[in-house]
């Protein structure tokens, strides 16, 4: 059986590998903060959904919730580590203590525009908290590892789709150089110490359990709730966006590949190799949520990239990578999800 370790594994990517890890009979040790960006029983509600725990546990405050958890989830295939990955010895006590043979490092501090407003925190988070990790692999002899990436990497760059040997020096948001950070840190640590990497550059993730900070649930939201509808620049601003499904189907490639294959450094593309605008967007959902929108327009925000539309004919080639969930059904789904599932 293999102990996997996820960071970020309560998030809404991480909670969905989490599961599929768990379904699949291995065993993971899901390391996460819990911070304040959203409500953090949105992350408890993902811990109880992906391990299939006791669903009538009820909220107190936070401290007691997450004293609490452990008890609740924990179990011979999975523990639950409520911990911050820019506090080094939280981060090198859980490589003591398990026996960890290959890690899925999603934790990160995500946004754009957040990260315009806080740089330091996103250096602090997505870079240091970075090298804590590489720092506890090295030390505690894990050599193999995937790391979340970001589309954000490619910038405004004009030539289309994005592939993985473009040239990406030119980004537009801390979040994005943060990103691109990772990637050499990851790199450097497979040159001098053997860590076998795989960095998968995510493009737009959306689906059940997404965030609710994140455009389509937030969008969701307001439709709903009869608010009105700001969105930046014209509406022509374009997306790769990949469902939840697709993402998860290469992440679990790309992890077969790292633990197969040696002397392994990839930087891969996931995303589906299709764009949508911003104004399709808020129609698929008009549609799909019986819903008229009233839309406020305002102009470009600053670090918001044009378009993204990704090259994944490398992890085609890879690990047999196919994305096929078309957009219509994964907002279909999101929005039923939305409307029966969702607790918070």
């Amino acid at each position: 059986m293999t102990t996997y370790c996820v960071t970020g594994g309560a998030g809404f990517i991480g909670s969905h590998l989490c599961e599929r890890l768990l379904n699949e009979g291995h065993r993971v040790v899901c390391i996460d903060s819990f911070n304040d960006v959203y409500d953090y029983r949105i992350k408890i509600d993902n811990v109880l959904k992906s391990t299939n725990a006791d669903k009538t546990f009820r909220s107190v405050d936070k401290r007691t919730d997450l004293q609490q958890l452990p008890g609740i989830v924990n179990s011979s295939r999975y523990k639950l580590i409520a911990a911050d990955i820019r506090d080094q010895a939280a981060v090198d006590a859980v490589f003591a203590d398990e026996r960890i043979d290959v890690v899925i490092h999603l934790a990160a501090m995500a946004g754009v525009r957040p990260s315009i407003e806080d740089p330091m925190l996103y250096e602090e988070v997505n870079v240091k908290g970075t090298m804590h990790i590489l720092e506890a692999m090295r030390k505690h002899q894990v050599r193999k590892w995937l790391c979340a990436s970001s589309s954000s990497v490619y910038g405004n760059q004009k030539k289309l789709p994005f592939a993985e040997q473009d040239v990406v020096d030119r980004m537009i948001s801390p979040y994005a150089a943060t990103k691109k950070s990772c990637e050499i840190m990851g790199h450097t640590y497979y040159h001098l110490f053997g860590i076998d990497t795989v960095m998968l550059r995510f493009f737009t993730v959306y689906g059940e359990r997404q965030r609710p900070d994140l455009a389509i649930h937030k969008f969701m939201r307001m439709l709903d709730n009869g608010e009105e509808l700001t969105l930046y620049g014209d509406g022509s601003s374009r997306r790769d966006y990949t469902h939840i499904d697709d993402i998860i189907q290469g992440i679990l490639g790309a992890l077969h590949y790292v633990e197969q294959e040696e002397r392994v450094y990839e930087i891969v593309n996931l995303g589906t190799h299709r764009t949508v605008t911003l104004l399709e967007l808020v129609q698929t959902l008009e549609r799909n949520a019986g819903r008229v929108a009233n839309i406020r327009w305002l102009p470009d925000q600053p670090g918001d990239v044009e378009q993204t539309y990704a090259d994944v004919s490398k992890a085609g080639r890879l690990f047999g990578y196919d994305p096929t969930t078309d957009f219509e059904e994964g907002i279909a789904r999101f929005v039923t999800w939305y409307r029966g599932e969702r607790k918070w």
